[in-house]
């Protein structure tokens, strides 16, 4: 390239002008004054005269590579302390993701003569002015690869893979890595651990086993972190059999598993609900000397908890105690909420006050739990005790709080608190949700206040809260409790045509209630009803419907849908005891002993469980005559003889004599 430059001033005035100072790069990484422009050749146009004119002529350098350090090497020996280069910092100015970025990069570059090496581009990629800027970081790969004699290396790629699995754009980030694959370039340690560092986390498993598969071929020796990596993309993308194998492979090999190892090995096992493999592998830890930490026994109290193994959350968090491990807050709260679900309340808040005085603060989920614990137990006065508490310790209780406290009054009769709770919750903003309301409905059709129950219904909807099948089987139990069962059946209707599930719940207490009203073909048809849309009958609905069938002489009738259940796996335990139950209390015992005797000919008990069984609902009938009559013969587990013939002693015996 020549440039002319034409000077029109005489030489005696001509001042040269020094440019300003600007690094440059000499091709051996130095920084220095941006070299002068050297004239190569004068040539006078015209005889030398008072304005004489001439023109310089010269050579521009060619562009210069710059590195992304200072080279100081014979003056630091620690490759930590390398200092960036100059042109690091210009170069990050410029990546702003304008529309004209490429242009001022184009322009920046020419007006210096400079080109971005490989190095100094994986340098710049890898800045934390970059971080989580994707379109700029692709951007800038882009452009400098069309730089005159440039390639990009590995670790180009390696970080812009880096940028853009942080993004989650996996289209964007598989082109790349397809253009990486194409380069043909050779793995090395480093690259390799961050590929699969970053694949891993996205669960990209293809692409994942492929670097896996270059290291073998190009003998690059795994090392812990390169299995950990690998691990983590294997669990994380649920591959738990291969990750076993990998688990395999580091217990016989020279890279023996670590904690980080286990826990990810533990985690996988968890997330695959493999809970008694992953309890196992952690037994196996003290074997192998590797000694868990607090991740270990967070992640397996957290399974356990959700299978709802409280037992073993408990102790996990004994253990942890024993080791002087610190317990993370969560820890305490799955052992607390375990505990509390458990109706282990005292327990509960023994392990609240442990977290307390080791320093770990409390939050409004921890208070609420042991809460409606105690307010569940019966233990209201408790309840309000720890919520008072949780507000002088500055907690501010959240309408989970207030609806466990209003539930908890309701159920221990104090109607008027839990109104006054209520009404202070509407005024302070506090969210009132469909908790709240089921329960003040339930408790007030409890107490006979049906009116007030269904004007709170009416009320859900004006407020906007949605009528859910709670609310609607508060209502309806109220409304069958008091003798309004027509109006129960319209609300059970309008539940239907609204699109509210109706459970067994609600099936449960409009059968209860239609025997009680001797409506017992209504009964029965929705007993056929709920069997026909697929819901599981329960204990207590084949309860309300025995106990109704006997009641009205149709034993036969209860014995007959108790065996069309039995096929549908459904069998309740204390069927018969129950429908014995009710015959007793009924004085029907003629009935209650060819019961007895019918379920003792079709082995479905025992004798002995059955006279038991018979003993005990005489007694609690109050005929204690007949109970001891039963308790001292020979009836359900004699035998009379006739002749050759032995025969069991009927219990109808017990009234026929």
């Amino acid at each position: 390239m020549r440039k002319t430059l034409t000077l029109t001033k005489s030489l005696s005035s001509f001042t040269a002008i020094p440019r300003p100072y600007l690094p440059y790069t000499n091709g051996s990484s130095h920084s220095a004054l941006y070299p002068p422009q050297i004239p190569t050749k004068l040539n006078p146009t015209s005889q030398f005269s008072s304005n004489p004119r001439w023109v310089f002529t010269y050579s521009v350098p060619p562009p210069e590579w710059v590195q992304p350090f200072i080279d100081v090497s014979d003056l630091v020996t620690d490759p930590k302390n390398l200092q960036p280069s100059p042109w690091v910092h210009q170069i990050l100015n410029l990546l702003d993701n304008s529309p004209n970025m490429e242009h001022n990069l184009d322009t920046y570059c020419h007006k210096f003569l400079i080109k971005l090496s490989p190095s100094f581009v994986a340098f710049v990629l890898r800045s934390d002015r970059l971080r989580g800027q994707f379109d700029t970081a692709l951007r800038l790969f882009y452009w400098t690869g069309k730089q005159k004699g440039y390639t990009h290396n590995i670790e180009c790629y390696v970080s812009l893979i880096d940028i853009l699995s942080v993004s989650g754009d996996l289209n964007r980030l598989r082109g790349v890595f397809g253009e990486f694959k194409d380069s043909g370039l050779l793995m090395n340690v480093s690259a390799a651990n961050s590929l699969i560092r970053s694949f891993g986390s996205l669960g990209m498993v293809e692409e994942l086993l492929w670097v896996w598969r270059r290291m073998k071929e190009n003998d690059i020796e795994p090392s812990l972190y390169t299995y950990n990596f690998l691990m983590n993309g294997l669990v994380n993308s649920m591959f738990i059999e291969s990750a076993e194998r990998v688990f395999e492979v580091m217990e016989g090999g020279k890279v023996g598993p670590d904690i980080v190892t286990y826990n990810t090995m533990i985690k996988g096992y968890c997330k695959s609900g493999k809970t008694q493999k992953a309890m196992e592998k952690f037994r196996d830890m003290e074997v192998r000397n590797v000694e868990p930490d607090k991740i270990t026994y967070l992640t397996l109290m957290q399974a356990c908890y959700s299978e709802g193994n409280f037992d073993s959350c408990l102790s996990l968090y004994q253990e942890m105690e024993e080791k002087q491990l610190e317990i993370p807050p969560h820890a305490y709260s799955l052992v607390i909420g375990g505990l509390c679900k458990d109706g282990k309340s005292s327990e509960g808040y023994a392990v609240f006050e442990n977290m307390v005085r080791s320093g770990c603060k409390a939050n409004v989920a921890i208070f609420t739990a042991l809460v409606d614990s105690y307010a569940k137990c019966g233990n209201i006065e408790e309840a309000l005790r720890l919520f008072e508490r949780m507000k002088s310790d500055g907690f501010e209780p959240d309408e989970v709080t207030y609806g466990v406290i209003v539930n908890g009054l309701c159920k221990s009769g104090r109607l008027e608190e839990a109104v006054k709770y209520f009404k202070w919750c509407k005024v302070n903003n506090v969210s009132v949700n469909a908790v709240f309301y089921s329960s003040l409905i339930d408790g007030l059709g409890k107490a006979g206040r049906v009116d007030e129950a269904e004007k709170l219904f009416e009320e859900m909807v004006k407020k906007g809260c949605t009528q859910d099948s709670y609310c609607y089987n508060a209502l309806i139990d109220a409304l069958a409790k008091n003798g309004k069962i027509d109006e129960a059946l319209v609300l059970f209707k309008r539940m239907e045509d609204e699109g509210c599930d109706q459970t067994v719940y609600t099936y449960t207490i409009l059968i209860d209630g239609l025997f009680k009203e001797h409506r017992n073909e209504e009964a029965l048809k929705l007993w056929d009803m709920m069997i026909d849309k697929g819901i599981t009958p329960t204990a207590a609905s084949f309860r309300a419907l025995s106990t109704g069938l006997c009641l009205s002489g149709k034993v036969a009738r209860a014995c007959m849908i108790l065996d069309e259940l039995a096929p549908m796996g459904i069998i309740p335990e204390t069927a018969f005891e129950d429908m014995i139950n009710v015959l007793c209390k009924a004085g029907r015992i003629e009935q209650a002993c060819k019961l007895a005797d019918g379920t003792v000919d079709r082995g479905r008990e025992i004798p002995g469980r059955v006279r038991t069984i018979l003993i005990n609902a005489l007694r609690k009938a109050g005929n204690a005559d007949l109970a001891m009559k039963l308790m001292r013969s020979k009836i359900g587990i004699g035998y009379d003889r006739m002749g050759s013939i032995k025969r069991r002693v009927k219990f109808r015996i017990l009234v026929d004599n």
